[in-house]
């Protein structure tokens, strides 16, 4: 099949079929006159990739289903492959280091943004002490 009826069974985007293409994620075969042609499989891939990328990994996470062999099958089949936890729990160690500098910088300019108030006169307790005046 060609990128167009891969990207309509699939659910993506041809430019997304491409970018996955560009990771190494997909290998079409060429046609003749240099077409890509896409096989079962490689819908069965296309669609894992999807799947896995709208969970929240990233190509490169998806790249180590690949090196274990995990993208040919629907995910969904049992057994989970082996290379799955470890690439998930990575992803999200990585996210939760991420979630608490963002909270430490949330914080941050929450206290800058409030001794600004406070320097300026501007804020509730500044409007309060005018009311009182």
């Amino acid at each position: 099949m060609r990128i167009g009826e891969l990207a309509e069974r699939v659910g993506a985007s041809t430019r997304s079929l491409r970018h996955y293409e560009r990771q190494g994620l997909l290998a079409p075969l060429r046609d003749s006159n240099g077409y890509r042609e896409y096989d079962e499989a490689a819908l069965v891939r296309a669609r894992n990739i999807k799947e896995l990328l709208a969970t929240g990994l990233t190509t490169e996470d998806v790249l180590h289903y690949l090196e274990h062999g995990c993208l040919d099958r629907p995910l969904t089949e049992a057994p989970a492959c082996t290379g799955e936890l470890d690439t998930v729990r990575q992803r999200l160690e990585s996210l939760e280091s991420r979630l608490a500098r963002l909270q430490e910088q949330r914080d941050r300019l929450a206290r800058h943004g409030a001794e600004l108030e406070a320097s300026l006169g501007h804020g509730p307790a500044a409007e309060a002490a005018r009311g009182r005046g």
